[in-house]
């Protein structure tokens, strides 16, 4: 997984992997002083609140106890929704010839943010289609990436 805090990952992959879920990937937020650690989880029939709840007080165990994060913050479990966020490059392939919404760290061609279709993923790079032009975009360059629901443009 790509910009991702990887002590994190290696303390809660297992943890949600092991109540049947797979762990999409973690966002954190800084808001003032507090801050907000967002999981993404998901299965093949589909996230409910059930599911968030469960995976939550699980997780949220599991960080009393390791106590990874400094400061003081809120732990949020979240379907990934239409607007699905991606964190690896696996998830890009398994999306292949979808839209997606791609803000970038450094600009390419000129350009900070891309909305188009994703082509293939290689082992360190995403190709997406936008605007007539091919681009190949290096995973670590990636800040953000969101499928682009057929109704959203």
């Amino acid at each position: 997984m790509y910009r991702q805090n990887r002590q994190l990952l290696e303390l809660l992959l297992p943890v949600v992997d092991r109540l049947g879920y797979e762990l999409l990937g973690i966002e954190q937020h800084a808001r003032g002083r507090d801050s907000v650690l967002r999981l993404y989880i998901d299965k093949e029939t589909g996230i409910g609140l059930d599911d968030c709840a469960r995976v939550s007080e699980q997780v949220a165990g599991v960080l009393d106890v390791h106590d990874p994060v400094q400061g003081s913050y809120t732990l949020e479990v979240s379907s990934p929704g239409l607007d699905r966020p991606l964190f690896t490059l696996e998830q890009f392939r398994r999306f292949c010839g979808q839209r997606v919404k791609v803000n970038l760290h450094r600009k390419l061609e000129g350009r900070r943010k891309l909305i188009g279709e994703i082509k293939s993923a290689g082992t360190d790079n995403v190709v997406i289609s936008a605007d007539g032009n091919i681009y190949e975009v290096a995973a670590d360059n990636i800040d953000k990436a969101r499928l682009v629901p057929d109704s959203i443009n």
